[in-house]
Parts: C-alpha cells; sequence; structure tokens
C-alpha cells in the first residue's frame, strides 16, 4: 500500500458513529465487517480505506472512511448507495441509534518521526476532539495547533500522528474542526509532553476564550483496516 504522504494531504474523512439495538451487536459487526464497510472502500471509487473503532465498554461504535476529498460523497457512486440502500443495509440502519455524521476535509496532518502513514494508522487508540472555532479566530487556531500544539504532542513515543479536519457538514453538533489523534493507548495522556503542550502562554490563551470548550472522545481500534490494496478487493462481491 501507498505510504506517500502527498496521497494524504487535501483529502477528506467521513466520520460516522452508531450504536446497534439491544441484543444485536453480534448481527452488527458482522454486517458492518463483512457487508457495509468493504461495499464502500472496496466498492466506490472515492474512497481509499476505512477502519472501525470502538469506545471502551460500551457498544457504541466508529467507522473513519479516508476519503479522496469530501466530494466524493456527492458522487452519484456513492449517493446510489446512500438513498438506495440494498435490503441487508436498510434494515440494519432502520434499527442503530445514537447515529453521527461528520464530512471533513483534511487541513494537515502530521506523523511522528520515523513512522510510515502505514504505521501511525495501526495505532491501537485514536482520540478524537471536536470544537466550534468562531470566523474571527479560525486563522490563529489553525497556526497554533498545527506549529505548537501538534509538534509538542508528537514529541510523546506513543503520539503516532494528528491529523486537523476542517468539518463541512456535521450531525448532530455544529462543530467546524475536528482533529484526530492516532495513540499508542490512554497512558500517553499522562505524558510529560502532553503536559507541557498545554501549559504554554498560546493555548492558556485559547483555554481563557468562552468558545474554547473541546468535545473529546477516545476510541480503541476495533478490528482491520480495509484498504483497496489489499487482495480481498479485487474478489469481494455483496451477498444480498
Amino acid at each position: 500500500m501507498s505510504d506517500l504522504k502527498s496521497d494524504r494531504k487535501g483529502g477528506g474523512v467521513l466520520f460516522s458513529e452508531m450504536t446497534p439495538p439491544d441484543g444485536a451487536e453480534q448481527q452488527f459487526n458482522d454486517w458492518y465487517n463483512n457487508h457495509h464497510m468493504p461495499s464502500h472502500v472496496y466498492g466506490v471509487s472515492g474512497f481509499r480505506s476505512g477502519q472501525r473503532y470502538k469506545i471502551p465498554d460500551r457498544p457504541d461504535y466508529l467507522a473513519i472512511y479516508d476519503l479522496a476529498s469530501s466530494e466524493t460523497l456527492t458522487d452519484e457512486e456513492y449517493r446510489d448507495r446512500k438513498y438506495r440502500p440494498d435490503a441487508p443495509t436498510k434494515k440494519m440502519l432502520s434499527e442503530v441509534i445514537a447515529f453521527t455524521r461528520y464530512v471533513a476535509d483534511e487541513i494537515s496532518f502530521q506523523v511522528r518521526d520515523g513512522l510510515t502513514i502505514d504505521d501511525a494508522f495501526d495505532a491501537g487508540m485514536i482520540l478524537a476532539a471536536f470544537f466550534i472555532v468562531p470566523d474571527d479566530a479560525v486563522v490563529e487556531f489553525i497556526d497554533w495547533y498545527e506549529t505548537e500544539h501538534t509538534p509538542m504532542l508528537l514529541a510523546n513515543p506513543g503520539w503516532r500522528m494528528a491529523r486537523h479536519m476542517r468539518i463541512v457538514d456535521a450531525d448532530p453538533n455544529p462543530f467546524t474542526h475536528m482533529m484526530l489523534h492516532y495513540i499508542d493507548g490512554e497512558h500517553v495522556l499522562d505524558s510529560d509532553a502532553v503536559a507541557a503542550s498545554r501549559a504554554t502562554e498560546w493555548r492558556q490563551k485559547f483555554a481563557a476564550l468562552d468558545w474554547y470548550k473541546p468535545h473529546m472522545v477516545m476510541y480503541h481500534r476495533h478490528g482491520k483496516r480495509y484498504h483497496k490494496g489489499e487482495p480481498e478487493a479485487a474478489t469481494f462481491t455483496l451477498d444480498i
């Protein structure tokens, strides 16, 4: 699989959470692993890869799809699947709860020195941070996050990658920016590097502002990463 950073810069992301109905978690996972995710990653040209995650100790699931761009979701190929789903998908989507959907364009990403993109994607956990950033603060917020905050986080050996996204379609909350941090585990949050990143004058300036209220959620990686370069992509067919 390609590891070129140019393959990722400026791409899009679909961030989608679902919770299966009571008593149907196994069926939900079977549908998602063997039907829903491969049908998108293998079957829709603008989908590059997909990875599932789960909130620890709760049946709440996340899927992150990497896209050629957010406009992939306006293509007829994707819209046909979304608005004319096959029978298994229509049934499952009518039963899931706690649905969220955020579509975003990637502003930037930074990978820890010595790691490849694939190394970063293999992280065991992901920390998602959401913000509602006022228009007049966006330029400085991006500057701080990219030039100070992220490099300081990546000084931690367990912090593999940080991605910064501008949200273009938000449901249900009106977040404007999403950060995806790929980390080895919860222990990295207690590191000196993280403490230092929170103690800078620039970060304290933002923390004092009324709008600076990050919403953060931690997820464990769940299952394999799906991508078009794997052998299964060439032979996959929908069993409906």
